[in-house]
């Protein structure tokens, strides 16, 4: 069977400082979901076509452009779709700018998914969102959680493998994944 071409998608990590700690904003997929179902994610999805040309405030910084293995047009669709799906699916906006934002991870599910992503994994800290996260369709027992607690959740391989690298790093870092091999590489 041929492999299914993946489609491009972006996902957001919420970091908050907190007096016990740092945090991320996690919640679980549905279990009726077709991707993913019962694992605990990051808010995101995939682009869709109003994410091309949206006005921003201030654009993606150059090195986060090429970092997204996408030209720039591209770059700016995945990070407004990182945006976007953040407020669908958690109730959190952050301002359409995309300045502030990193790019922590790029990672392809493996070739024998019936579903498939090219998805990039862009952080911001959460002092950038205004509202208050609560639970959607389509992220459930959505909440701040140390990374500790995170690690312990039903996480995807790529999900865990940031998760510990920012544990570890606890600054921005760059981190390449395909069908089970990493490569972390930190960013200058």
């Amino acid at each position: 069977m041929k492999p299914v071409r993946p489609r491009h998608a972006a996902s957001l990590i919420l970091l908050r400082r907190s007096a016990a700690g740092p945090q991320v904003l996690m919640g679980r997929r549905p279990t009726k979901s077709r991707f993913a179902p019962d694992v605990f994610v990051f808010p995101g999805g995939r682009v869709d076509a109003a994410d091309y040309d949206q006005p921003v405030a201030s654009a993606l910084a150059e090195a986060c452009v090429r970092r997204t293995g996408a030209d720039p047009r591209l770059a700016a669709a995945l990070a407004t779709a990182a945006l976007r799906e953040t407020a669908e699916e958690t109730g959190l906006v952050l301002p359409p700018d995309h300045g502030p934002l990193t790019l922590a991870a790029r990672a392809i599910t493996p070739t024998n998914s019936p579903v498939r992503f090219h998805a990039r994994f862009f952080a911001i800290d959460a002092d950038h969102a205004s509202g208050e996260a609560a639970d959607s369709s389509e992220l459930e027992n959505l909440a701040w959680r140390s990374f500790d607690d995170s690690l312990a959740l039903a996480l995807y391989d790529i999900t865990e493998a940031i998760l510990r690298t920012l544990q570890a790093e606890g600054s921005p870092f760059l981190m390449t994944y395909r069908a089970g091999s990493t490569l972390v590489r930190a960013l200058p």
